[in-house]
């Protein structure tokens, strides 16, 4: 018999619930197309056949935004945390998003957005929105939207968040020397308005202990100002501290925090890569990652794109 002919017999046979077989023997199978399932005559009723699956939760976070001089701080990246039901022996697409880059001094471009972090049919967290820069250029939408950039020119809105991952950019407040910026939106809290002498401070990040240790992920960039006033600090998760006195300090890597925004004269920094994290009860089921053990937990830890095989 051919291979082809092989794997034709190998085949179950297929019914609808309203049309299984009229006098089934224990052990006979089929697939159910009304169920979706595979099924199996016990000899007291249809029985479906449960795949080989199992839970887990996870973490998705995407990178964070860069800044500029002058800039607003970088927004932090998405986060999303959920679970999940994995099916053995298949492979999942992981995709850890890279920080966005910082723009160069004087060019009057605003920071560039994170990437996106991707777990392959669960989850999608959008990459930080870069801080704007002086004078109006917009800060973006992301995760977390960054914060707006010092002006003389007027107050500008801080970049819009996506919902249910993060929060939106300050603004920056006045128009008065030394022009302090916006804050970058964290994925707990909105990015601080900057005002006085003072840019805004990075919105906070959210904890979560997936890895074994309670950890601070996707906090936003603070904001610049000129040379007379002082940095916002960075949010809690990664965030970057804004300068008034040079550049601004960059997000962390693998926890998508956004840049802080950098003085006139220096170039804006880059936002934090994100990172992936799965978690499940027990002894390792699946490949992929950095894998550790915490609390009766095995953990596979993402901070470059790779595969999970269930």
């Amino acid at each position: 018999m051919t291979q082809a002919a092989n794997v034709a017999a190998s085949v179950p046979p297929s019914w609808t619930t309203a049309n299984r077989p009229a006098s089934p023997v224990v052990g006979q199978t089929g697939w159910n197309t009304t169920l979706s399932a595979l099924e199996c005559w016990t000899g007291g009723g249809w029985q479906t056949i449960v795949a080989n699956t199992y839970s887990v939760s996870y973490l998705v976070v995407a990178g964070g935004g860069g800044s500029a001089s002058y800039g607003g701080g970088g927004g932090a990246g998405g986060y999303l945390t959920s679970t999940a039901t994995l099916t053995g022996s298949t492979a999942y697409v992981i995709t850890v998003g890279g920080g966005g880059a910082g723009a160069t001094a004087a060019s009057g471009l605003s920071g560039t957005a994170g990437s996106n972090s991707v777990f392959t049919g669960f989850a999608t967290a959008i990459g930080g929105g870069g801080g704007g820069c002086v004078n109006g250029t917009l800060p973006t939408a992301g995760g977390s939207g960054g914060g707006a950039g010092g002006a003389s020119t007027g107050v500008y809105s801080g970049g819009a968040a996506t919902s249910g991952q993060g929060n939106a950019g300050g603004t920056n407040g006045t128009t008065a020397s030394p022009f302090p910026a916006g804050g970058g939106g964290g994925a707990g809290a909105v990015g601080s308005n900057g005002g006085g002498s003072t840019g805004g401070a990075g919105g906070v990040g959210l904890s979560s202990a997936i890895s074994g240790t309670a950890t601070f992920y996707a906090g936003g960039g603070g904001g610049s100002t000129g040379s007379a006033g002082t940095g916002g600090a960075g949010g809690n998760g990664g965030g970057g501290a804004g300068s008034g006195s040079g550049a601004g300090t960059a997000g962390t890597a693998n926890t998508g925090g956004g840049a802080g925004g950098s003085n006139n004269v220096s170039n804006g920094p880059a936002g934090g890569s994100g990172v992936v994290i799965i978690s499940y009860a027990g002894a390792q089921r699946g490949t992929g990652g950095t894998v550790t053990t915490s609390g009766g937990n095995t953990i596979h830890t993402f901070t470059t794109s790779g595969t999970y095989t269930a």
